[in-house]
């Protein structure tokens, strides 16, 4: 539950990239919960669905307000509580496959320069990366939300 939760924080950082990839993730798990016939997950998970397009006026860039630890903990503790209501905590390695990436990369980044003192990346998490790479922050947040959707739908289809 802590490494999911934090993974979501670690997300946080580019204007809309964790509401957003918290948004498609909750909306699979939503549309796995309403598959499985568990109507309360369903309707928990579309109502932070609503919420998250409702921030995301205010959040994408350049933001107007911002998340926060407070928000991206909240997000990041739904999607866990989705998925252990669902009893299908390992489906997150799918469907939240770019927190964890975000995650994985700092911990390989952390590893490496303890051993090395070189770095892997430019800097973590992975979204600094692509950041510090040239890309804009409209593009990283729609790269990583579409690669967040084919994850959730190749979840989907596997449940």
């Amino acid at each position: 539950m802590l490494a999911a939760t934090n993974a979501v924080n670690l997300t946080d950082g580019i204007d809309g990239l964790a509401s957003s990839v918290s948004m498609i993730i909750i909306a699979a798990l939503s549309i796995i919960a309403i598959n499985r016939g568990v109507y309360e997950i369903a309707l928990i998970g579309l109502t932070l669905c609503g919420a998250c397009l409702g921030f995301l006026i205010f959040n994408l860039h350049p933001a107007k307000i911002f998340m926060g630890d407070t928000g991206s903990l909240l997000l990041g503790g739904a999607i866990v509580i989705m998925a252990i209501y669902l009893k299908m905590p390992l489906i997150l390695l799918i469907v939240a496959i770019i927190p964890v990436l975000e995650t994985i990369s700092v911990i390989l980044q952390v590893m490496y320069f303890k051993r090395t003192g070189n770095r892997i990346f430019k800097m973590t998490p992975l979204h600094h990366h692509f950041e510090l790479s040239g890309w804009k922050e409209g593009k990283i947040v729609s790269v990583f939300c579409v690669i967040t959707l084919i994850f959730c739908v190749i979840a989907i289809l596997l449940v």
